[in-house]
């Protein structure tokens, strides 16, 4: 388990008004997950930003098929890449031994990020 960020959470109270932890891990399963969806060159590129997208993101969206799942969306400023982060949040009422944590990490296309933009409204955007 890497402890990767610790968020705002006033900024990811728009996603669930009870996060109880600031801070976001990431475990071996879930790095495992991210390396056979994504590929081991993906998460060696990317996963260095990870904090910067979760403490920083330019914008955050619910996951409308989980509760109390935030999408943190951030382009990198590197390479203009669309990185998101799903992340559960660790509510009132969860395991106490349970942290807000990362479930996958992905690249959308500058089309489809501008499509999300379009056809959702985001709870949160970076000013």
């Amino acid at each position: 388990m890497l402890k990767v960020a610790d968020i705002d959470i006033s900024m990811y109270a728009c996603v669930s008004p009870c996060i109880r932890s600031s801070t976001v891990i990431l475990t071996e399963n879930q790095i495992e997950h991210i390396i056979k969806r994504r590929g081991q060159d993906f998460f060696e590129k990317y996963s260095p930003f990870f904090r910067e997208i979760a403490e920083d993101p330019d914008y955050i969206f619910p996951d409308k098929k989980h509760p109390d799942t935030a999408i943190a969306c951030k382009t990198l400023n590197f390479d203009g890449t669309n990185v998101h982060l799903v992340i559960r949040l660790a509510v009132e009422g969860d395991d106490p031994a349970l942290e807000n944590s990362i479930i996958t990490a992905l690249v959308e296309s500058d089309r489809r990020y501008a499509q999300r933009l379009r056809n959702n409204v985001p709870l949160y955007k970076r000013e």
